[in-house]
């Protein structure tokens, strides 16, 4: 269920209010409710994606990570555990006049229900979730941006342990990437935490980002800036060639839509931003400062 639209879900859109959330989770979860569906593994399967929907769109944070990064980004930040935590099934389903069977949440979606009702709001008697673990790692600007797999290593237990991480496309500074079941060991039985690497981004010699868009300067002469000239501009796709106009001011940028970066969760690319800059010479030879001293002379 990790790529399910939670708003196609629900049957809505982005736009709808949390009451227009509320009365479609609810007109559904009366629909699937495993009680009105005995044997019915598809309903099955329906119920527990609109109520995985619901404990994310009904929670103004999880909402407004899911709305800014995509199923794809969502899940690198949140396991199913974190999804329902907080999320009381018993109490929900109550409000609705049908029963919040914990035995039914418990086959559907693990044994990590405790009697305070929903995932992760305890676990039962005795067992204790390990400690979350992070790390950082820094991978190349070009990995950051087409994705890459690496190797890194980390100390879990007291024990060296060495793990191939993929790192997904787009991330940028300060991305995380959950490792699931790879933190500190939980007590009395109960699950791993998870490992958190945090993602820092080497600098690259000819591009700089802010968010999707990829910035670039190029210098030229002064007698280009007058006359216009071609250039050729470094994309992540290769050179392109551009004109620059006669007249151009510095500092002027030159937008290449859609030549920047694909920012994690999303598939809509960014802009390339050329900032042009005019080459001003701090030394000039004689031929050079005649030519010069003739143009000041004629008002240029």
């Amino acid at each position: 269920m990790a790529q399910t639209d939670y708003y196609k879900a629900l049957g809505l859109d982005k736009k709808a209010t949390p009451e227009e959330i509320k009365k479609a989770f609810r007109k559904l979860a009366v629909k699937y409710h495993p009680d009105r569906n005995p044997g019915d593994k598809s309903a099955e399967d329906k119920f527990k994606e609109i109520n995985e929907a619901y404990a994310v769109l009904s929670d103004p944070k999880k909402k407004e990570q899911y709305d800014t990064f995509g199923s794809n980004g969502f899940h690198q930040q949140y396991s199913q555990e974190d999804i329902f935590r907080g999320f009381d099934f018993g109490g929900t389903f109550k409000d609705m006049g049908m029963g919040g069977n914990e035995d039914i949440f418990s086959r559907l979606f693990g044994g990590a229900f405790g009697r305070g009702g929903g995932m992760g709001g305890g676990y039962r008697q005795g067992l204790q979730r390990g400690s979350d673990l992070e790390m950082e790692t820094d991978i190349s600007f070009r990995d950051a941006i087409n994705g890459a797999e690496k190797i890194i290593a980390f100390r879990r237990n007291g024990k060296r342990e060495e793990l191939k991480v993929k790192v997904p496309a787009g991330v940028d500074n300060g991305s995380k990437i959950r490792i699931s079941g790879k933190g500190g060991q939980g007590e009395g039985g109960g699950p791993a935490g998870d490992l958190f690497l945090i993602i820092r981004v080497l600098p690259d010699p000819v591009f700089t980002r802010d968010g999707s868009d990829l910035f670039v300067e190029r210098q030229i002469p002064f007698s280009a800036a007058c006359l216009g000239t071609s250039l050729d501009i470094p994309t992540l796709e290769g050179d392109k060639r551009i004109k620059i106009a006669s007249g151009i001011q510095p500092g002027t940028k030159i937008r290449l839509k859609g030549f920047g970066v694909k920012p994690l969760g999303s598939n809509a690319k960014g802009d390339l931003f050329v900032k042009v800059t005019v080459h001003v010479p701090e030394t000039l030879n004689g031929d050079q400062k005649k030519l010069v001293e003739e143009l000041a002379r004629k008002g240029l």
